[in-house]
Order: C-alpha cells, then sequence, then structure tokens
C-alpha cells in the first residue's frame, strides 16, 4: 500500500484484509511501542528509530512466509530499490490517493502540521514516477 499521508491507505487495508493476514503499518507498530497516550501519528526519534527496525524486521520475516498469508505493508515513499524488491516478491502495488485537495484538506484537519512537507514531497515524487501504481484506488470509494 502506497499513498501520501492520510489519503486512506489503513482504512484501506481494514476494508480488505482478513483477520489472519499480516499487516504491516509503520504508525500501528509505533503506537504499540509507544508510551499510555501517545499520539497516533506524532513519534520522537528514538521511537521511530526503534519502529523502523522493528519494521523491517517485520518485513524480512513475512517474506518468508508469503505462501501461507497475504501481507499488506504501507510503504507511503518507497523508493526504487524498496519497489523492485517488492515487484520481485510478486506483490501488488495499490496507491491510495483520493487526490491531493482532499488529502491536503485531511492533514489540516487530522495531522501535525510537518505533515503538509511530507504530502507536498509524495505529489512531487508521485508526478516523477516514484510509487508507480499497478492499480490506482481512490479511497472511501470501495
Amino acid at each position: 500500500m502506497t499513498g501520501p499521508p492520510a489519503a486512506g491507505k489503513s482504512s484501506w487495508i481494514r476494508a480488505h484484509a482478513k483477520p489472519a493476514d499480516v499487516v504491516i503499518d509503520l504508525d500501528l507498530i509505533a503506537l504499540a511501542m509507544a508510551g499510555p497516550g501517545a499520539d497516533h501519528h506524532a513519534h520522537g526519534d528514538v521511537l521511530l528509530r526503534v519502529v523502523h527496525r522493528a519494521r523491517q524486521a517485520a518485513i524480512r520475516e513475512a517474506e518468508q512466509h508469503l505462501d501461507q498469508v497475504d501481507v499488506y505493508l504501507i510503504h507511503t515513499m518507497p523508493q526504487a530499490k524498496a519497489r523492485a524488491r517488492y515487484k520481485r516478491l510478486g506483490a501488488r502495488i495499490v496507491v491510495v490517493d483520493p487526490g491531493e485537495q482532499i488529502v491536503r484538506q485531511r492533514v489540516r484537519d487530522m495531522r501535525q502540521p510537518g505533515m503538509e512537507a511530507v504530502v507536498t514531497r509524495w505529489y512531487r515524487d508521485h508526478r516523477k514516477g516514484g510509487s508507480r501504481p499497478v492499480t490506482r484506488q481512490a479511497s472511501r470509494s470501495w
């Protein structure tokens, strides 16, 4: 799963994944590893370092079980190397993008101000060919 922040990637997964599937979502991992009352999307530097390492370990382990379960991985801005790796593994890349105007409004309403720069970068990179979709899916229209 790829798409800009606040596009609906997690919601798409909740609508499609089955209970036995594996879901690797950085925000959910961070929330599980953070102290009580932590913000769902604002993570400190130390927590992020720990979470990124846990996420990489989860991805490596999940790759060993692709013949047994479906794995949903949220990767907002995968670089070419990661996209090539996912392609070798037979992944179907789904881009959830309800449109830049909707995403920017959601970020203003629900996320911290620093996420607007991530949205700008995602759309810039996407227009240059990054995170190319196999399937383009507008969120909330399933």
